[in-house]
């Protein structure tokens, strides 16, 4: 018995762990942009291998392939160690088990979907494939990390009416919409990995889907934010997530004019897919936060919780109705 509690990963471990799993996901997010706007899908040109040797040659393509091949093994690894961290880690839920299990392969199924890709001349629904999965990996990673933190910290009720925990949840879904729009748009467009790479049809379509995506979001973002602002100022730790997610549509909205008014420079398409994996980030953990806060969400402001009984309004009337 005392070795199998050797053996337990304690909950605030359990809770750095999936930050770094997160944060490799997302770098590894950039690092596959990079290979695709540089047009350096094909510097390797015959996985596992990189041309006739291992290793890449000297030039530069072949080494923005490699390293991103070299950079993957990085999140994998982390996955894997999140899994078997979280069947030892005492107080997390069967669900959060399974869904590091599903993270982990996720993860590892990157690497044949990429050599596939590869050998198929970086066919254009493979490519988007290959972006998504990865999306939808680091989505999950966000949840394996709020509950991390509510293993570690407790959880609260949730203190929001229903309809801004739904809005909350149209946020990430439109957001989802926006980034598989988002990646239809560059499969169609100029850098969809190089000159002679097949193009996914007319951009058109997809650009009028992907506007109205981001105007759900934005809309209903705004229901959100303007609640919390209205009735959850006491929170800051939950108002400093909206107010960060504002501050990534901003900077995304900004990129997207500029970039798009400078016929698409690679650089700024590079800093625009990076903001809109944040922005992804950030709405699925703003969405977790009203469903299922961890405790330290919860808890006020020292400034508030200071203010004299009488000075304050009643708990009922600043954050709304429990339910």
């Amino acid at each position: 018995m005392g070795r199998l509690r050797r053996l337990e990963l304690s909950p605030t471990t359990f809770r750095w762990l999936s930050w770094a799993a997160l944060l490799s996901l997302f770098l590894i997010i950039t690092s596959g942009a990079v290979v695709r706007l540089t047009a350096s899908g094909l510097g390797c040109d015959n996985w596992p291998r990189c041309g006739n040797t291992p290793f890449p040659e000297q030039n530069f393509h072949a080494v923005v392939e490699f390293s991103n091949r070299a950079l993957g093994l990085i999140p994998i690894c982390l996955s894997l160690l999140l899994w078997l961290g979280a069947r030892r880690t005492p107080g997390l839920s069967r669900a959060v088990i399974w869904l590091t299990f599903a993270i982990f392969i996720g993860t590892i199924a990157q690497a044949p979907l990429g050599g596939l890709t590869v050998l198929l001349d970086l066919n254009p629904v493979l490519v988007m494939s290959h972006f998504l999965l990865a999306m939808l990996v680091l989505g999950a990673a966000v949840v394996a990390s709020v509950e991390a933190w509510s293993n570690e910290r407790g959880r609260s009720e949730t203190f929001v009416p229903p309809f801004v925990r739904y809005a909350s949840a149209i946020v990430a879904l439109s957001a989802l919409a926006a980034v598989v729009t988002g990646a239809l748009v560059t499969a169609a467009g100029p850098h969809s990995g190089g000159s002679d790479i097949e193009r996914l049809g007319s951009p058109l379509t997809a650009i009028w889907v992907h506007v109205r995506a981001t105007a759900v979001f934005g809309i209903a973002f705004l229901c959100v934010l303007g609640y919390l602002v209205l009735y959850c100022r006491r929170y800051w730790m939950l108002l400093g997530t909206a107010t960060a997610v504002l501050a990534l549509v901003l900077a995304q909205v900004a990129v997207g004019e500029i970039q798009y008014r400078t016929q698409l420079p690679w650089g700024l398409v590079l800093v625009h897919v990076t903001l809109a994996a944040a922005t992804w980030s950030a709405s699925v953990m703003l969405a977790l936060l009203l469903f299922r806060p961890p405790l330290p969400v919860a808890t006020p402001s020292r400034e508030t919780a200071a203010r004299p009984a009488a000075a304050a309004e009643p708990a009922s009337r600043e954050i709304g109705t429990v339910s």
